[in-house]
Formats: structure tokens, sequence, C-alpha cells
């Protein structure tokens, strides 16, 4: 059987190599009478996770899903608008979705306008990769009184997400809590304290610009259960608040004692990091740098071993007015250490709380088998556990951890494992209608799906919006005003 079906897709007539011109993208009918035979498979998610899963899997023809009218998910509403250069990989992902394999098509809600069973119907294989579109809740008292969000919504907002474009964050405070202390905690007390000039010519939102140059907050907190040793951020981000212009860093030199010695065992990256840390809190700066820190006007710090209870309250129980914070020591040692709470309490007074304590995946139809607990799609190796033909990668497979690097290495293994199955006849044989037969679906129930030749002009016209101020683009905020763009 195996044999048989790797000839009848005619597999050897595609040299890995060999793919077609960028921008040759043929016609649908020219598409489907010449290729026939070829694999159906589609992606769900056009973020690095579904753009790297499909790069892999060229030798087939790839459709891609994707809920926005736009495509790249968290490279463009997730990394911060002052790292652009992480936003390359862009050039990466549009060199596939010009290969003559591969179509992308937004505004096409799975879960909503098609389901995953339609899709396993229509295609050879499913491959989910959607990420993580949900934060964790702090779960605690106060958590709803307004002034306390989510870091990812706040994200979201500066980036241009439609979703978070109502949030309108109050930065009418002096003080902001941020409870985390990855690297999200750290993109967004660094956007809170960068002098709005700037980031005038970045691809932050225009709304989000004019809300930061109103901002009155002067001093961010970032807290974390867990001790230096312990913190989830990357030197290259630490180094980019310690240098911070017009803020300064505020560290208990308290918090470090014993370190020195500690640090010793630790892993290198680990290492440096702390050892940066512990430089920042405990040396006397040198004459230029204390002269930049007495003139700064705005101030971060880190508080360690705080766990936080509950929000607290203003006077008219109408806002959040501070964190009640438990005190804790470390048990445990290595990667088993835990925050245990000493019984001492302290309340941290603040206009803004925002929760930085990890991202979740949501289950996208009932027909997939999803672990609410871990907030990922069981699966081993990518194959999603008792549903042959069902893939997943990315964020949704492994738990949201990682960078960009991280997941296209899980992408492409997830890749391999579909290509394995392939060539040992263990998906379906014989032809799929693929994007076909769900055309007809979408268009039975009225959704216009977006091309990639569509984004490309909304892209351009975002481009064209920007280059008066002097800005890469001036993002698109509102999908209806795509859709109107391209008269859909």
């Amino acid at each position: 059987m195996a044999s048989r079906c790797w000839r009848w897709w005619g597999w050897s007539a595609w040299p890995r190599t060999r793919l077609p011109p960028a921008g040759s993208t043929p016609s649908f009918c020219h598409h489907f009478s010449t290729q026939e035979k070829t694999p159906q498979i589609c992606v769900v998610g056009s973020g690095p996770a579904g753009f790297y899963t499909a790069q892999h899997l060229l030798k087939a023809h790839v459709d891609i899903y994707e809920k926005q009218p736009v495509p790249f998910g968290l490279v463009r509403f997730g990394v911060a608008p002052d790292h652009p250069e992480v936003k390359n990989v862009i050039n990466t992902f549009t060199q596939t979705a010009h290969s003559g394999r591969c179509a992308f098509w937004g505004n096409v809600e799975v879960g909503r306008d098609v389901t995953v069973p339609e899709l396993q119907e229509a295609y050879h294989a499913v491959v989910l990769s959607y990420g993580a579109e949900d934060h964790r809740a702090l779960e605690i008292p106060g958590e709803e009184l307004p002034g306390v969000c989510s870091a990812r919504a706040f994200v979201g907002w500066y980036n241009g997400l439609p979703e978070n474009q109502e949030l309108e964050p109050d930065l009418s405070c002096d003080t902001a809590v941020i409870l985390g202390q990855g690297n999200v905690a750290l993109d967004v007390a660094r956007i809170l304290l960068t002098p709005p000039e700037h980031l005038e010519r970045t691809d932050i939102t225009k709304a989000a610009l004019g809300v930061l140059r109103q901002s009155r907050v002067k001093t961010v907190w970032l807290v974390g259960r867990r001790g230096p040793l312990q913190v989830a951020f990357t030197i290259k981000e630490l180094r980019e608040m310690i240098q911070l212009p017009g803020a300064r860093p505020i560290l208990d030199p308290v918090d470090f004692l014993g370190l020195q010695d500690k640090i010793k065992e630790v892993p290198r990256p680990r290492k440096r990091l702390t050892e940066l840390l512990l430089r920042t809190a405990t040396e006397k700066p040198g004459p230029a740098e204390a002269a930049r820190q007495a003139s700064a006007s705005r101030a971060w710090g880190l508080r360690f071993f705080r766990s936080p209870q509950q929000v607290l309250p203003s006077p008219d129980g109408r806002r959040a007015a501070g964190v009640r914070l438990a005190v804790t020591r470390l048990e445990g040692v290595d990667e088993a250490t835990r925050a245990v709470p000493t019984g001492d309490m302290e309340d941290l007074p603040c206009g803004l709380v925002l929760s930085s304590i990890g991202y979740k995946s949501r289950p996208v139809d009932p027909s997939v088998p999803f672990d609410s607990k871990l907030g990922v799609i069981p699966n081993v190796e990518g194959r999603v556990m008792d549903v042959p033909g069902l893939y997943c990668s990315g964020w949704v497979k492994r738990g949201p951890t990682g960078v960009i690097a991280t997941t296209m290495t899980d992408s492409f293994l997830t890749g391999q494992m579909l290509l394995q199955d392939l060539k040992a006849g263990l998906l379906p044989s014989g032809p799929r209608p693929g994007y076909a037969a769900i055309q007809a679906l979408l268009s039975s129930r009225g959704v216009r799906p977006v091309s990639f030749s569509d984004w490309e002009k909304l892209d351009a016209e975002e481009v064209a919006r920007g280059q008066g101020t002097g800005k890469p683009r001036e993002k698109l905020v509102d999908p209806q005003e795509m859709l109107r763009l391209l008269g859909h």
C-alpha cells in the first residue's frame, strides 16, 4: 500500500529543492487540472508555527487558514514595535506564500466559519497551528476591577490586534504594577516607560501612541513569586531596560545576598543574566551612568519573592488602587524551586495592574481533543492523539514557551512526522478536493476569504499611510475597513 500510495502521488516528480519561482502562483483551475494528484494539506493559523509548518510541507499543496484578514500572527500582533529586526521573518513567510504550492486564506475562522471535520474531509491532512490566543487568569479577588488587564491584551492594543482596540488603558496614574517577570512583562514595561518620541518611527498604532503621549506613569514594578535566579526574561531584554533613556532601575541589593556563590553552578546563559542583575543591583555606577540615572524622570524595579493575593479597590470601589502581595520564600532546588508564603503581607499601591503570567490556548472545535489543564492539544510528536490525519505545531502543541526559533524547530518536526505518515501510506489515498470544497462551503455561508495578494494590497496601503509620518507603516486595525478597501 505504502509504495502504491507514494507512486500514485507522483512524489518522485518533485525534488525537494525545486520550487516554482516566487510570484508564479498558477490560476486555481490550472492548479487543479495539472496537480490534482498532489496531496492537499491545510494549516490552521498563519503565525510562525503555521508558516514554518507550511514551509516544510511544500512538496504537497498547502492552504493556510487564518481568522484575521491579515497574516503573520504574533509576529505582527505580539513582537514589540521597537523590535523591527525580529519581524524580518515575515520576508521568509512571504516567500513561502508566493510559492506555487501555498495559498493563504484570511478572514476564515475555523470552528465558526468551517469546522475541523469539514477540513478533514477536504484535505489529506490538517495541521492545527493556531497558537495561544488567551491569557492565564490570576484567579484572585479584584481581578475584574477597571484598571486591571492582561499584558496580552495591552500588547494587542498597541500592536493593532482588532479585538483589543477598545481597551483604552487609563495611564493617568503614577505607578503601574506588572505581575510576571518574563519577556512580555519587560516589553510592556519598556513601552510604558519609553519616551513617546522614540516610538514615533515604529509601527505602533496611532491610537496607542496618542495615549502613551498623555501617560503619567512614572514608575513600573515587575513582581515575581520567586527570586533573581528564576526570572523568565532573557539578557537582551534586560539590557534594553537597564539602558532605557530617561529611566533608572530600582533593585534591592538584599534580594541578591548570597547569589554570587549560587551562580557558579548554573548554565551559562542564566549565569550571564544573573551577573548583569547582580552588577546593576550592587555596583556603584560610573560617573556617566550615575548622571544619566540622576536625571531620569521615570523608574522601573523588580520585586522578588512576592505573590499576588488580591487587587485592592479604590475607596469608592470603582477601580484598582493597589495589589496585596504575600511575601514568599523558596523551597526545593533547581527547576523544582517553589515559592511558599511566609505569612507576611505587603500592599503595593498602583493605578494600573497588568497580569503577565502566561498565554493560554483555547479549544478550536469540539471534535479536537484538548487538555484544558495544560492548554494544549494532546499529541505525540505533533500527531494528535487518537485522530489520524490531524496534527499540531507551535504553542498549541507544546504550550506558550520559547521564541520564534523554538517554534521553527518544533514546526519542522511536525512537518517531518506528517511527511513520514504520507510516505508510509497512513493518510487517505485518492484525490481530495482541498480548497475547492471549502471555498464552496464558505461562499454558501457568506464568508469572503482574503487571499495573499489581497493582503499585499492592504500591506501597500499601510506602508503608504505610514510614509507621511515617517513610520514603516500605519496599521489598519478595523477588519471592516480592511474588507471595504478590498471591495469585499
